[in-house]
């Protein structure tokens, strides 16, 4: 009499598939900032217009009371690097915390792509969104307050340095709160400090308000960008600045990236 064959299914001799790589972390990031940033380009052009136009309304009705000296410089730069707080911050804040709170960070968490390319590359794409605006109100706030241009490349590390800063701590904050409407809220906080202690010079505000000027990372982007319109520029100084605006930058991408673990694993 013959044996029944074995019910259930057959072993495979060969074992189960191998699950495929885990992507390396350059290639994922660099797929992953033309993603977002393909995506920055279609959503957020409107609101890269209103972040310029209120920082060129700024420069505007401060232009009536202010007439050079160390407070034009702190107007024009100032107001220069409120469109990276704006877009970098305040628009990253709210996108991470929606992200969150609709679970796509789910989507993210299936893909065999390392979380520090998730956060770089969604930060970096939403810095370089905010070249244009950056250029075009610095530009326009040298000639509005007869200001030097030749300073102006100083942008070239000023944008990318404050733009991973701003980026990395408006990352942070959509990650790590509870809620999108809270992010939203921590987000425009953000960008009001940007705002509000950015475009003053520091050594008119009260101490207690200059030691929150300094934590915050835009700080370091202004002074920078400021001390460039002197007649004869302090470059070591501006090398300082921007070396603790990369600094900063590092530590809250750094930050970012373990807010992101936590989030999507929950």
């Amino acid at each position: 009499m013959p044996h029944a064959p074995p019910r259930g299914p057959v072993p495979s001799a060969a074992g189960p598939a191998p699950l495929a790589p885990r992507a390396a972390t350059w290639p994922a990031l660099v797929a992953v900032y033309r993603a977002q940033l393909s995506r920055a380009r279609v959503a957020r052009i409107p609101l890269l217009f209103v972040a310029t136009f209120q920082s060129l309304g700024i420069m505007v009705l401060m232009r009536g009371v202010v007439d050079g000296g160390a407070e034009a410089h702190a107007v024009v730069a100032g107001s220069s690097v409120l469109v990276v707080a704006f877009v970098a911050l305040n628009l990253l804040a709210q996108y991470f915390g929606q992200l969150r709170a609709s679970g796509g960070l789910d989507h993210y968490a299936t893909l065999p792509v390392p979380a520090a390319a998730v956060v770089l590359g969604a930060a970096g794409a939403y810095a370089s969104f905010t070249v244009p605006g950056v250029v075009v109100t610095a530009v326009v706030g040298c000639l509005l307050y007869s200001l030097p241009l030749g300073g102006l490349w100083v942008l070239l590390a000023v944008i990318p340095l404050t733009g991973a800063a701003l980026a990395g701590l408006g990352a942070a904050l959509g990650l790590l709160a509870p809620r999108a409407e809270l992010a939203t809220v921590c987000g425009q906080l953000g960008m009001s400090a940007a705002l509000l202690l950015g475009v003053l010079p520091g050594g008119r505000l009260p101490e207690p308000v200059q030691w929150l000027r300094d934590l915050l990372p835009s700080t370091y982007g202004v002074e920078a960008l400021g001390r460039t319109f002197a007649a004869r520029p302090d470059w070591g100084h501006v090398v300082l600045d921007l070396g603790v605006c990369a600094a900063v930058g590092v530590l809250s991408l750094a930050v970012a990236t373990w807010a992101y673990r936590r989030a999507a694993v929950r």
